[in-house]
């Protein structure tokens, strides 16, 4: 089992600018529709430290996967988006870079791990063959040295029989087995900044770990920082050295995952941790959910964008939008209450069923 006192050990050494490693200032994204523009993601800011593991979680619709793939500006493919903001990585603002920059960092400085592999692997070449580009392209290997390197990253994610599945199309394999084709060909080049988007969803218990202790080894290594988007909170406690949490498309609370887990701030926060299973819990007793959905980003709510569902509103949650306040050190929230709530210890028992 990974503990989390080895995976926490970088974090004490990101605390300062030279650790820095991404930038994200104000970052918005909006698409076009027929019923005018929508913004998935509103404003975001924060910084990556070398390192560091963020994870990012809420649920779906909340913008995550928006907000990662912005940060490659891989929503290019349609002109129906644009973005604001900036995004620093190396004194290169990737919103304004030209295309021919992007190319040279994509899948080397920064890799990405999407969700779903299949509709991300190409269909019509061999898996060896799609690794093997990713060698060449950035690493400059020869077609050998690439053919021995691409068998060697399945076998570090976990692929039994390389040799072979390195000749065999996306099809021919499982969803765990395609899923973790895109983590070897993410991790390739050995990025500095790895972001993984739900990356062992598709994985049996084993392999997941196992790949978590690989990113765990790269971070090691080469300092590697990730943006490790997931719905799986148990990982989180255990991989992340803080957390952000999403709701509607902007950042409503964040924290050091220990302080996270043991004194959760924002409502919507509270609702979610109360949301996971107990293995010392009654089992009698039903699992918490937040009443409602996530809102259209076609009919955001006006005020704080939880408040349609957060048993605290009032009425100044339903009419202004609250600022991210910051409570402690390290520890920012997005709600009007946090105070009042968490002093009376209304937080606490909240989503007591």
């Amino acid at each position: 089992m990974i503990r989390r006192k080895q995976m926490k050990q970088a974090a004490l050494k990101a605390n300062n600018g030279e650790n820095m490693l991404l930038q994200v200032n104000q970052l918005s994204t909006r698409f076009l529709t027929e019923r005018g523009k929508v913004t998935a993601v509103d404003k975001i800011s924060f910084q990556v430290n070398k390192g560091e593991i963020i994870g990012i979680v809420g649920e779906s619709g909340s913008g995550k996967s928006v907000m990662s793939q912005s940060i490659l500006r891989l929503l290019d493919y349609t002109d129906e988006v644009e973005y604001d903001g900036e995004v620093l990585f190396q004194q290169l603002d990737l919103l304004s870079a030209s295309t021919a920059q992007l190319r040279k960092i994509r899948g080397a400085d920064i890799s990405m791990i999407f969700q779903d592999p299949l509709s991300s692997l190409n269909p019509v070449y061999t898996i060896g063959n799609q690794l093997e580009e990713v060698l060449r392209l950035h690493l400059k290997l020869s077609r050998k040295a690439a053919r021995l390197k691409a068998i060697e990253l399945l076998r570090l994610t976990g692929i039994p029989s390389p040799e072979v599945r390195v000749k065999e199309y996306p099809h021919q394999l499982s969803g765990g087995m395609q899923q973790r084709v895109m983590i070897a060909m993410a991790l390739a080049c050995e990025p500095q900044l790895l972001i993984a988007d739900e990356p062992t969803t598709a994985l049996d218990v084993t392999i997941q770990a196992q790949i978590l202790q690989l990113i765990l080894q790269l971070r090691e290594k080469i300092g590697m920082a990730v943006l490790f988007i997931t719905h799986d909170l148990g990982v989180v406690s255990e991989l992340c050295t803080s957390v952000k949490v999403m709701y509607l498309g902007q950042i409503v609370e964040e924290s050091s995952t220990a302080k996270l887990f043991e004194r959760p701030l924002h409502p919507y926060t509270q609702g979610l941790l109360r949301s996971m299973p107990q293995l010392d819990g009654d089992r009698e007793q039903p699992l918490h959910v937040i009443k409602g959905t996530v809102p259209s980003l076609l009919d955001v709510p006006a005020g704080c964008r939880f408040a349609t569902r957060c048993p605290f509103a009032n009425m100044q949650c339903s009419k202004e939008e609250p600022p991210m306040e910051i409570v402690d050190s390290n520890h920012r929230v997005k709600c009007w209450r946090v105070r009042e709530i968490n002093d009376m210890g209304k937080g606490a028992t909240a989503y007591v069923h």
